[in-house]
C-alpha cells in the first residue's frame, strides 16, 4: 500500500465493460509528510474519496482484486482507504479536516 493525494478527477463515459461506472480519480503518491513523489496516476475509486484527500492506494494484481473477482479488469491502481491520521515517532504528520 502507498499514500496518495486525490488531486482532481477523471470523466470517461465510454470505457471497459469490466470497469462498471466507479470513479477515475487523479491521484499522486506522497510520502508520510504530504510532499509529492511521483507523477500523477488514475486510480479507481469505490469508497467515495474527495478532492484533497489522502488516500491509501495499491497497485497490480491487487488493485483488480479490490473491484471484482474478474482477473481480466484493466485496473493499475485502485483506492483502498481513506486517511484520517498519520503519525510518526510521537509526530503528527496529518490530520483529515473536520476531525477533532
Amino acid at each position: 500500500m502507498r499514500l496518495a493525494k486525490v488531486i482532481g478527477q477523471v470523466v470517461a463515459t465510454v470505457r471497459n465493460p469490466h470497469l462498471s461506472m466507479d470513479k477515475l480519480l487523479l491521484v499522486q503518491l506522497i510520502n508520510d509528510t504530504g510532499s509529492a513523489e511521483s507523477d500523477v496516476h488514475v486510480a479507481v475509486d469505490n469508497l467515495g474519496a474527495g478532492e484533497g484527500e489522502v488516500v491509501l492506494v495499491v497497485a497490480g494484481s491487487s488493485a483488480r482484486l479490490t473491484l471484482t473477482a474478474d482477473a481480466h479488469t484493466p485496473v493499475d491502481l485502485s483506492i483502498v482507504g481513506i486517511v484520517d491520521e498519520i503519525t510518526s515517532t510521537e509526530k503528527l504528520n496529518y490530520l483529515k479536516q473536520g476531525r477533532p
